[in-house]
């Protein structure tokens, strides 16, 4: 029979019923309790909210067996302890408004979940009084008196007996594990004044897999010192201080350099009010904040705090509330992205550290090679010949600069002006220069002075503590990409008018989005009319881009307007255009350079934002102190 032909007579009618206490209890555990880390996650965040400076979490075989959170709060007065156990019973709202959320959780729905599903018993002291409550299945205990100095003792066995279907698709114990870690190092993340200890307590002596004391001082150190046991000393010491307020809504934390990237999205930490999150408009906006100094195989390490009124961001639009929705999503992305690129200029030529260290670990003998940091490898020969670069137009119809400017122009050893831009010179079959003249002043730049250079592609200078290895193609491509985008900046980008409009139809409702952001748009060179219900002309493109399709460029603009309220997709095809242009303008690898032509990129470098990497996030230099060149010959 057709699904046409079926007619609502031919399905029984089933009754409405209203289901039992059990049978709600197990499917709302079956949101909120995914696995044992989901359980974690509650019972944590409830001994957060109670006050606790200090919580124990031990679990045996990935918290399948047991899970005990045991904290030093408030507590629970023995004769709340049932009404603890019921569907949305919480101390911490009042109903009246429930967009003020001050607090984890405040659903009621966690304890009644879990002892719906597992052997559940809650010790609690509050006051002069303790008691204890056990939980079986959703039946509950008579509360019995307990011995307990303070706080709270959750002690949750056998997760899923009650639902053993559920068991199945569970994972290992050792992913279950990881997962458990991974939720107290977040919230560890988010309350660094609060001393956590994580047990393995199956399978013979318990074993501390982590702990973290309480952080005291200033927000920024404490947080600096709990990031740095958490993510690695080398994430401390190479990350940037975030603080930055916008409209009522501040971003604090630390983001790494771009040269301290990792190779998946592993390193990203996303808090909203002190709960982790995992939002992907805050995923986004750090992406398009690296864009410029990032490839797209390289992600950035950072762990970001946003803060403002409750009543700005919906956090109950998850069962386990890992997601959020801010009234103003353009606003809280535009100062993400903002504040790490300020962020970022303001490190001016600063490199990663891990850039050193991994040197010196290729130098020793028989050291294997650090991973702490893989850069991508560069698409160039280092035999690579190339001609002079031509020099890019389309900002303001007049030629945009590859080299230096006139003013910055350096002078040839005979005093005769150098050609500008690093015009190409066939070298001599084999021609050892003298050393370029240079004065203490010169050595005491950061990144010192010229020495002399080394297989036509690398500058060494010397600084006042040691030396510094120059990759000038790369350098100099960042230096050339930060002008063009300052000429950018200052000239708009210039439109191609199209011979024949593009005529591109969408529905109503999108086109009048599309035309809502039509000045926007214009800036950036695509110019956008009306041409009848739900259809657009396009009258101009970038002229950067070339013939380009103006339909799919536009449902990307349209996705990301639906998605975020804004959108960076015509903004970032044009930097990718400024940063194909900076690479064919800039010195090319095997290029000889004068003394004076490598000092004059050195200065350039050290007043230039962002040239501690290349625009595909490579580092330009690695320096080494003299320390570093007496351990490489055993002299220290």
């Amino acid at each position: 029979m057709a699904l046409d032909d079926r007619k609502i007579s031919d399905s029984p009618r089933v009754a409405i019923r209203q289901l039992d206490e059990s049978a709600i209890n197990r499917i709302a555990a079956g949101e909120v309790v995914e696995r044992p880390a989901s359980a974690v996650k509650e019972l944590v965040e409830n001994a957060i909210d109670a006050g606790a400076t200090r919580i124990e979490v031990d679990y045996a075989e990935g918290g399948k067996s047991l899970i005990r959170v045991t904290d030093d709060g408030h507590g629970i007065p023995p004769g709340e302890l049932p009404l603890a156990m019921s569907r949305h019973a919480t101390s911490k709202i009042d109903g009246t408004d429930l967009l003020d959320i001050q607090s984890f959780g405040f659903r009621g729905e966690a304890l009644p979940s879990l002892g719906a599903v597992g052997r559940l018993k809650i010790t609690s002291r509050s006051g002069g009084e303790a008691g204890v409550l056990s939980v079986a299945g959703g039946a509950l205990s008579p509360v019995k008196p307990a011995a307990l100095s303070k706080g709270t003792i959750v002690e949750l066995c056998d997760l899923f007996y009650a639902t053993p279907a559920r068991l199945k698709f569970l994972r290992s114990d050792r992913a279950e594990t990881q997962a458990i870690t991974d939720v107290v190092k977040r919230l560890a993340m988010a309350e660094p004044a609060i001393g956590f200890t994580l047990r393995d307590v199956g399978g013979g002596a318990p074993r501390v897999t982590f702990r973290a004391d309480p952080e005291t001082g200033d927000l920024f150190d404490a947080l600096s010192r709990r990031l740095a046991q958490i993510l690695g000393a080398e994430f401390a010491d190479n990350a940037l201080a975030i603080d930055a307020t916008r409209e009522g809504l501040r971003l604090t934390g630390f983001a790494a350099l771009p040269t301290y990237s990792r190779g998946a999205a592993v390193a990203q930490y996303f808090f909203v009010n002190g709960r982790p999150v995992r939002e992907k408009l805050l995923i986004g906006a750090l992406r398009a904040a690296y864009a410029d100094v990032l490839s797209r195989d390289r992600h950035a390490a950072a762990a970001l705090f946003v803060t403002c009124d409750p009543r700005r961001v919906d956090v109950n639009v998850h069962p386990a509330k890992s997601e959020v929705r801010f009234r103003e999503p353009g606003l809280a992305r535009g100062l993400v992205v903002s504040a790490l690129r300020h962020a970022l200029a303001e490190a001016g030529h600063r490199a990663a550290t891990t850039v050193t260290q991994g040197l010196l670990g290729a130098a020793q003998p028989q050291a294997a090679p650090s991973a702490r940091y893989q850069a991508p490898q560069p698409a160039r020969s280092l035999l690579h010949r190339v001609t002079e670069a031509q020099a890019p137009t389309g900002f303001d119809g007049a030629q945009a600069p590859t080299g230096f400017t006139d003013a910055q122009a350096p002078t040839g050893f005979n005093g005769a002006q150098a050609p500008t831009g690093f015009a190409e010179v066939p070298p001599p079959a084999a021609r050892i220069d003298a050393p370029p003249e240079t004065t203490d002043a010169d050595a005491a730049h950061p990144l010192g002075a010229a020495r002399g250079q080394i297989h036509e592609n690398y500058i060494v200078a010397q600084t006042a503590e040691g030396l510094v290895i120059v990759d000038q193609h790369a350098a100099h491509e960042r230096l050339v990409y930060e002008r063009l985008k300052a000429a950018y900046a200052s000239h708009g980008v210039a439109a191609q008018a199209l011979l024949i409009p593009e005529i591109v139809t969408f529905s109503s409702a999108d086109a009048d989005l599309l035309l809502a952001h039509a000045d926007e748009l214009s800036k950036l060179g695509l110019t956008l009319e009306p041409f009848g219900p739900g259809t657009i002309a396009v009258r101009e493109t970038p002229a950067l881009l070339g013939a380009i399709e103006a339909a799919p460029l536009l449902r990307d603009i349209l996705d990301e307007l639906h998605d975020l309220g804004s959108s960076q997709t015509l903004a970032s095809r044009i930097d990718a255009v400024l940063s194909r242009v900076a690479c064919h303008g800039s010195v090319r690898s095997g290029r000889r350079m004068s003394g004076e032509e490598m000092n004059a990129l050195l200065r350039e470098m050290e007043t230039t934002p962002l040239s501690g990497q290349c625009n595909h996030g490579r580092p330009t230099y690695v320096s080494l102190s003299l320390t570093d060149i007496e351990k490489l010959f055993g002299r220290r």
